[in-house]
């Protein structure tokens, strides 16, 4: 029997629109909830959470470089410091909002965080019975 939020082989990805919809805060269909959740525990979750930030960030930093008076060099570090400041306060509350999107699509909370615990510990056996068996081999090669 297999666990409800088990992920299948590859979960149905979202086209380019439901993915920047998706990037912007917005719920995505019921069909894509397991992506969601591969989304939000595969081993890149926090580059990929970083890409949903940049997509919400670099329409808005453009806006303000165009916008804003003065010199194009202060303009731009002033939206590039702004910008380190907003991603840092996001990085501080990373769980949080991966959590909360997990919720989005329909999961208990604290399912993401379970589910990379679960993938941590899987990898963690799994490369401890490889060194075992490359240890082993090294110490009784068969002959």
């Amino acid at each position: 029997m297999s666990k409800p939020d088990a992920l299948p082989a590859s979960p149905r990805r979202p086209g380019p629109f439901r993915w920047l919809w998706y990037a912007v805060g917005g719920r995505l269909p019921a069909r894509y909830r397991e992506w969601v959740l591969h989304d939000l525990t595969c081993r890149t979750w926090p580059i990929r959470h970083l890409a949903r930030l940049l997509t919400q960030l670099v329409p808005v930093a453009a806006v303000l470089i165009v916008l804003l008076p003065g010199p194009l060099w202060v303009r731009v570090m002033a939206v590039v410091g702004g910008s380190m400041i907003g991603l840092m306060y996001s990085y501080v509350f990373l769980y949080e909002a991966t959590e909360r999107r997990a919720t989005k699509a329909g999961y208990p909370h604290g399912t993401a965080q379970r589910v990379r615990e679960e993938r941590r510990a899987d990898r963690g056996l799994t490369q401890a019975v490889e060194e075992f068996e490359r240890s082993s081999r090294v110490r009784h090669p068969r002959g």
